[in-house]
């Protein structure tokens, strides 16, 4: 009897962590780093960035332009899909800053959700996004 007591409560320990991690990607960040996964570049100080995930669509600035798109969560994958952002010309740190963030939200993605952060890793495990809970 013990060990279907402690089965039942493992799986539900699991289904809650599962679903929990899912629930939190929800809401609005800021971005802290981005860059290869082995060399971040902090994000440029003096520019407000803004991703938001809420209701399978994600959208933000995080440079010179606006963008949005679709997101499914599937376990630690992020899968992102028609993502646009609008053309402004954009130069310097903060273009590069641009580039680097949505190059990571233009496909796949894994995540770890620790707290407050929030990490996205490309597919290939070569660019990383750092985002900290606005």
């Amino acid at each position: 009897m013990k060990k279907y007591v402690y089965a039942l409560l493992a799986l539900l320990v699991l289904s809650a962590c599962s679903g929990g991690n899912q629930a939190s990607v929800a809401g609005t960040w800021k971005l802290v780093s981005y860059g290869s996964a082995s060399n971040q570049t902090p994000a440029v100080s003096d520019v407000d960035t803004s991703i938001e995930f809420k209701d399978g669509q994600v959208n933000g600035n995080v440079g010179c332009n606006g963008f949005g798109g679709k997101y499914e969560v599937d376990g630690d994958r992020i899968t992102f899909s028609e993502v646009v952002s609008t053309l402004m010309f954009c130069e310097g740190p903060v273009g590069d800053q641009e580039l680097g963030t949505l190059a990571v939200l233009r496909e796949s993605a894994t995540y770890v959700l620790d707290g407050d952060t929030l990490t996205l890793t490309s597919a290939d495990g070569n660019a990383m996004v750092i985002l900290a809970r606005k």
